[in-house]
């Protein structure tokens, strides 16, 4: 058998960061994501919108290897990133994890300071080499999540002390600091007031120069404004995906026309 190709050579081989093929999630005899082809492109935010238990969180999950964790669930086809199979026996999730970042619904900072919160990844990944080399990851982290200016003089105070707009932004510094490629977000500003839901879509923008970004979000205002690709899925199947701007004004689907103009949902 060959070997799994390498990062390098899988590069030249797929213009895709992310390729999914017949993927179909089965919790028990329930089965929730069924046959979801997509491509997802580098560099960029793609954001999938759906009414609620529609999948689109569920296959959020299948791509940072989420579901191993449930006993009941069953995950089948395949998940590429840069043309290697995540779900290949010779993957470590764990290291999986480091290259794809995770963000949540609800701020989940860890109960230490907001240094540590920082440090914690690139401690464990071994990422610095000693303490001047860990500062300036944790540095760089919040600076590149809008954060510094606010936190740089309490960076010992606990996390979980921030204001919700402050925490979720300390969770994607979090996720930033083990140098991932791509960040995948799940409704990441569901819990904020607008003033900060505001902030992290800025943020989002601007990471996109970096990271592979695809966000799950119940507002299409939302989709409309961060992501440059849109996926429609419902009932567990990906009904429509392609340019936002194509979804929003001319989709081919009916149920992505009843769905955007509030007929369902």
């Amino acid at each position: 058998m060959n070997e799994m190709p390498n990062f390098e050579q899988a590069k030249t081989m797929t213009d895709s960061k992310i390729s999914a093929n017949k993927v179909q999630v089965y919790y028990g005899d329930t089965h929730a994501i069924k046959d979801v082809d997509i491509e997802i492109q580098p560099r960029s935010v793609t954001a999938f919108i759906g009414p609620s238990g529609c999948g689109k969180s569920t296959f959020l999950r299948t791509i940072t290897r989420m579901n191993d964790t449930i006993d009941i669930c069953r995950v089948e086809g395949s998940i590429k990133i840069d043309g290697e199979d995540i779900y290949d026996p010779k993957v470590d999730p764990v290291q999986l994890r480091a290259k794809v970042g995770m963000v949540f619904q609800k701020p989940n900072p860890f109960p230490k300071s907001i240094y540590d919160n920082i440090a914690y990844g690139p401690r464990i990944h071994g990422l610095a080499r000693n303490k001047s080399e860990l500062d300036e990851i944790v540095a760089s982290s919040l600076q590149k999540a809008g954060l510094w200016e606010e936190v740089k003089n309490r960076l010992d105070e606990p996390g979980t002390g921030m204001s919700g707009g402050q925490q979720q932004r300390l969770c994607i510094a979090r996720a930033i600091a083990v140098s991932p490629e791509v960040i995948l977000m799940d409704e990441p500003c569901s819990a904020l007031d607008p003033i900060a839901t505001a902030k992290v879509e800025e943020l989002i923008d601007e990471l996109r120069e970096n990271f592979t970004i695809v966000i799950v979000t119940h507002s299409m205002q939302q989709a409309a404004r961060v992501s440059q690709r849109t996926a429609f899925f419902h009932l567990g199947i990906l009904v429509e995906e392609g340019l936002t701007e194509d979804i929003f004004t001319n989709p081919k689907d009916k149920r992505t026309q009843d769905y955007i103009t509030g007929r369902f949902g």
